[in-house]
């Protein structure tokens, strides 16, 4: 049986500076996201980067 592992990688952008609405001006998690993310699983992880961030970066623009 062949199982295929993909990490999911950080969205950190090296951009590390909170802005007032209390989101990274690089990677728009918040600082407890950035804590927490090598806790999380990769369903947590994917859920973010997939549907959280991309919301986030739109509202901003």
């Amino acid at each position: 049986m062949n199982t295929f592992y993909r990490a999911v990688l950080s969205p950190c952008i090296g951009v590390c500076t909170l802005g007032d609405d209390g989101l990274c001006e690089g990677c728009h998690r918040t600082s407890a996201e950035i804590a927490r993310w090598s806790q999380m699983n990769d369903d947590e992880r994917l859920r973010l980067m997939e549907t959280v961030l991309p919301e986030r970066e739109s509202r901003r623009r």
